[in-house]
């Protein structure tokens, strides 16, 4: 199940590609499957446990794994071509100091594509439960994201925001469940009913729940991507 648009970044084989907050590869993995020269950074290291194993598993879809935080990340200047940061600025608490990191590890020239919770399905949980956000939870999210809002803390790091799009627009109500019946209510029957219509999907692709999805995501897209440039300040 991927978010970003790897036409849209601009991937081409052996870019140097970033996957932050890489979680279990789903990016990692198509990027590299696509010819890029991929790191997978994460803060989880059962997570990068995870991408490690398929890697070795897997050698075409193999993907280096660093562990690291998107305030100090280990790696220097202009070091990437392409940066995926899927799902993971809502978790930061200053997420203006962490675009200008991606900003400086990203070449001038350089695209990437930052996705967050879209702000309607965002704004239904956080209303739902306080079982889904900080400071109620830990590690939850703390902010809620518009695009204007997005899109200027990219600007401000240096970068220029460009296109942008929702996605997952049926993975919205299977959130506003969980968060009605308790988020880590797993065992729900409705809970289960739908993460099996879910994983039916994304296994299947069916062209009903395909399309049905793509007239959704405009409104109910789980999902906000926004793709940026590095501004070559030298210039």
């Amino acid at each position: 199940m991927l978010t970003a648009r790897y036409d849209v970044l601009g991937l081409r084989p052996g870019d140097r590609v970033l996957d932050l907050g890489c979680g279990a590869g789903r990016h990692a993995f198509e990027a590299a499957r696509r010819g890029g020269i991929v790191t997978a950074v994460d803060l989880d290291l059962a997570e990068l446990k995870h991408v490690r194993d398929v890697g070795d598993a897997e050698p075409s879809a193999r993907a280096s794994a660093v562990n690291g935080d998107a305030l100090r990340l280990p790696f220097p200047d202009a070091s990437f071509d392409r940066i995926i940061a899927s799902e993971v600025m809502e978790h930061i608490g200053d997420d203006q100091a962490a675009a200008v990191e991606l900003a400086r590890v990203l070449r001038p020239g350089g695209t990437i594509a930052v996705t967050v919770p879209a702000w309607l399905p965002e704004k239904v949980c956080w209303a739902l439960t306080d079982e889904y956000h900080a400071p109620f939870v830990e590690g939850g999210h703390v902010r809620i994201y518009t695009r204007d809002g997005l899109r200027a803390v990219l600007r401000g790091a240096g970068m220029r925001p460009s296109t942008s799009h929702r996605a997952h627009a049926l993975h919205s109500p299977y959130w506003w469940l969980k968060c009605a019946v308790g988020v880590r209510n797993d065992d729900h029957r409705l809970v289960r009913a739908y993460r099996r219509l879910l994983e039916w999907d994304i296994v299947s692709a069916p062209a009903l729940t395909r399309r049905t999805e793509q007239v959704l995501n405009p409104v109910l897209g789980k999902s906000l991507v926004v793709y940026a440039t590095r501004e070559d300040l030298a210039c």
